[in-house]
């Protein structure tokens, strides 16, 4: 099983940015513990600052038999593109925010992308991962 997580713009900076919100924890260690704990599941991390590249690379894994993880951080609120490329690919996609964003400012109670998601986890944590996985997981297996 293969489950590619992907993080949007300024996610590169878990653990140096606002620590109360995001925790002061890196990404990459984070990843590493999840490899870890998710032995039998193929784990794949990418992000990037830049819409076109997140929407390059769910065209490049999309049409597999992964599932994926996508914290499309502000592209969350603002991209009709990244939505439409969810809505086009075949694979199922799980929206996770490691912060509440319903308990943050109004620009962020709208999600462009939850539509198209199976499932949404907000506020969490880093831990949100960690179910956006499990949930993944458990729902690839009722596929095969």
């Amino acid at each position: 099983m293969k489950i590619h997580i992907i993080n949007g713009p300024n996610l590169n900076l878990i653990g140096k940015r606002e620590p109360g919100i995001y925790g002061s924890k890196d990404f990459i260690s984070y990843f590493e513990e999840l490899q870890k704990r998710y032995k039998s599941i193929e784990l794949f991390y990418f992000q990037s600052n830049h819409e076109g590249s997140l929407i390059d690379y769910l065209h490049e894994v999309g049409f597999s038999d992964c599932g994926i993880i996508l914290n499309a951080g502000g592209y969350t609120h603002t991209s009709i593109a990244l939505a439409d490329a969810i809505k086009a690919i075949s694979s199922p996609v799980v929206e996770v925010h490691i912060s509440n964003v319903y308990e943050r400012e109004s620009f962020r109670h709208h999600s462009y992308i939850k539509e198209n998601c199976i499932k949404t986890i907000v506020g969490q944590g880093l831990e949100g991962y960690a179910q956006a996985i499990d949930f993944l997981a458990s729902h690839l297996e009722q596929k095969t």
